[in-house]
């Protein structure tokens, strides 16, 4: 087997054979060792770590990831049991969350305590649409205005191409932008449990062929960035990408105090100050306190992309001082997640997902995918409430000292 392994580890090196065409000649347990066998030798490290895991990698190395040498280990804990009080999501639920910051899941967990004494949190889906915009050149201003409205006019001839690719994804909407010659085409889709961005891809394309033989415009690109796709936009901020979702509670005076050690009037001020003018100061597309954590966790332990924290940190978060207590809330406006497909199909990401009852497809399409969102959206509730309460109360540096870790909001 040594002798083996040798010959094969002198063909890699002289070119012979190709690292990313191992798994076409032996299993992918083999392929995966040999690989990094490889690689330990080229980078004189020793991955005798990474190359300790227990998910099956038969689909894996097809489906998620290329050049596989091992994998990477992230501690899951959990935060909870939080009551959601959402149309999909209903009951008490453990979070599971991936991370390796201290406090995150101690701070999580006390917000999730917060919300569940007041009686739960109220969720609610107010969008739900994965979008993707091609670009086309036209030959004039003229023209491009004649692509633009052809789109639009002709929306049900654009939905039965886009459709004819997807056994699950309805095109829903569209809308053009033009910038001189260059035509953008926003399209639109309810994509049910999948997070949907290669079925959206591939539909809008089949949309945009269409849009280029009746019009002559000249399709540039798939994404013309107008989708707005794993970047800061305000696009997404003001029309929403995947789910748009808001979580809220009300936490009573007497609960401030105990669970947060300040009051609903400090809770609102710092909120004010922080959250929504210290991020219109820094001219920042997310006024919150750190929705990214939250949403970064779960995504990780549930097998979302998590380059799509950037779009889910796009949250707004409102503190209402109320009679005889306070009225807290995050919006989150492109939150884009799936309960099947990509990474969710990975046995310890889905048992996370099975952890909330979520994993796979609902059994009315989409609804799982929904639920996730709204249990997702009262996770940033929680984090959010427990560091504003932190904060209020003077007491971020000190957790974070007593817990012995570093790091900064």
């Amino acid at each position: 087997m040594v002798y083996i392994m040798d010959e094969q580890l002198a063909k890699i090196r002289s070119g012979d054979l190709k690292l990313y065409a191992l798994e076409k000649l032996m299993p992918a347990d083999e392929a995966v060792s040999l690989r990094r066998k490889y690689i330990e030798e080229e980078t004189s490290t020793d991955l005798s770590a990474v190359g300790s895991y227990s998910i099956p990698i038969d689909r894996v190395v097809v489906r998620n990831i290329e050049n596989m040498i091992g994998c990477v280990q992230i501690p899951v804990g959990v935060a909870g049991p939080v009551v959601v009080n959402g149309e999909y999501a209903k009951g008490s639920f453990w979070l599971p969350v991936a991370t390796t910051e201290g406090a995150l899941t101690a701070s999580i967990n006390r917000g999730c305590s917060a919300i569940t004494k007041a009686g739960g949190a109220e969720v609610r889906i107010l969008r739900d649409g994965m979008t993707r915009a091609p670009i086309f050149a036209a030959t004039s201003v003229a023209h491009a205005t004649e692509v633009a409205r052809w789109a639009e006019d002709n929306l049900l001839l654009l939905k039965t191409a886009a459709e004819e690719t997807t056994h699950h994804g309805e095109m829903i909407g569209l809308t053009t932008y033009v910038v001189g010659t260059n035509v953008f085409v926003r399209f639109e889709f309810d994509t049910k449990d999948a997070m949907g961005m290669n079925m959206v891809t591939i539909a809008s394309e089949a949309a945009a062929k269409l849009i280029e033989e009746e019009t002559g415009a000249r399709m540039v690109s798939t994404s013309g960035n107008m989708c707005c796709d794993k970047k800061p936009s305000a696009i997404n901020v003001i029309e929403g990408r995947g789910k748009s979702v808001s979580a809220g509670v009300f936490l009573p005076d007497e609960m401030v105090a105990s669970v947060f050690k300040t009051d609903a009037k400090t809770l609102a001020e710092v909120n004010m100050r922080k959250n929504l003018v210290g991020s219109a100061r820094a001219v920042s597309l997310g006024f919150n306190a750190h929705a990214a954590n939250a949403i970064a966790a779960i995504f990780l332990a549930c097998g979302q992309d998590p380059a799509h924290v950037v779009e889910g940190s796009n949250a707004i978060t409102t503190v209402d001082a109320v009679p005889g207590g306070v009225y807290v809330a995050v919006s989150l406006p492109s939150l884009q997640v799936g309960t099947v497909g990509g990474g969710t199909t990975i046995a310890t990401q889905n048992a996370c997902l099975s952890i909330l009852g979520v994993a796979g497809g609902g059994e009315n399409p989409g609804d799982n995918a929904k639920a996730f969102a709204e249990i997702v959206a009262v996770a940033v509730l929680a984090g959010e409430l427990s560091l504003l309460g932190a904060l209020g109360a003077q007491h971020l540096a000190k957790a974070h000292q007593e817990l012995g870790r570093g790091g900064s909001k």
